[in-house]
């Protein structure tokens, strides 16, 4: 086991995160990893609705290095799950046990697997739910700002909202393409950074609101549970009770 002298969080990220070829090395090279991999991709494969007959297409899918093919969200969205689980398990093989868990996104469904909220299978098919029915809305962009939520207030209008408040300086817009790309140079000419995320969509915004009743409709097929060990809710920023885990 591993000597720690501070307690450890886990922190999953979510979509924009991703990279061609994310997780091949450690499929290859580690046991643990891939047995948890693989056993995100047997339920994948039939979740996915790709058109695959085995798990290796899947996999071949995920471990693909074109640039651009973890840009879909369809696949982008389980390829990140997949990813942090596998390495997740991976880190708790070696005694590296959180003592609570926080994730953005597909990552919080990630957590909320870690810890029982929802079985495994449940979670994916979540995922892969999310993920098509994401892909299936109007394009859009996100970018990141250096600016607090209260600056970038005054350079929002209908189109672009914020989607993200990550730190009092920093935060993440939300909007059809177009409107980004204005805000992006309106921003650029007054000095303030920003960075494009790499997504297809807009997430986090209005642009999304097609998906919240499939999305309910599924969730009320699943049996949750309260959670193991202490996840933080992104949506109160306080711990999630156990009545909130199993809603």
């Amino acid at each position: 086991s591993w000597c720690m002298t501070s307690p450890l969080i886990l922190l999953c990220p979510g979509q924009g995160a991703q990279y061609p070829a994310m997780g091949r090395g450690l499929y290859a090279a580690e046991p643990v990893f891939r047995e948890a991999y693989d056993a995100c991709c047997v339920v994948l494969v039939s979740q996915m609705q790709i058109g695959a007959n085995t798990s290796e297409d899947v996999r071949e899918l995920f471990f693909g290095d074109a640039p651009d093919v973890l840009v879909a969200t369809h696949l982008t969205q389980p390829a990140v799950f997949a990813l942090e689980y596998a390495l997740a398990r991976l880190w708790m093989s070696w005694g590296v046990e959180p003592v609570a868990l926080i994730g953005h996104s597909v990552g919080e469904f990630v957590c909320a697997t870690l810890v029982g909220v929802m079985s495994l299978a449940d979670a994916l098919a979540l995922v892969a739910l999310r993920g098509r029915l994401m892909q299936a809305q109007p394009a859009g962009s996100m970018l990141s700002v250096r600016l607090s939520a209260a600056a970038i207030a005054n350079h929002l209008d209908d189109a672009v909202e914020l989607a993200a408040e990550n730190s009092p300086a920093l935060c993440v817009v939300s909007g059809p393409t177009p409107d980004i790309e204005r805000l992006e140079a309106r921003l650029a000419a007054d000095g303030v950074a920003a960075k494009r995320l790499v997504t297809s969509h807009a997430f986090h915004s209005a642009m999304m609101q097609p998906v919240v009743a499939p999305m309910l409709a599924q969730l009320q097929t699943m049996t949750l549970h309260a959670p193991r060990i202490p996840i933080v809710s992104t949506v109160t920023g306080d711990w999630l009770s156990d009545t909130e885990a199993c809603d």
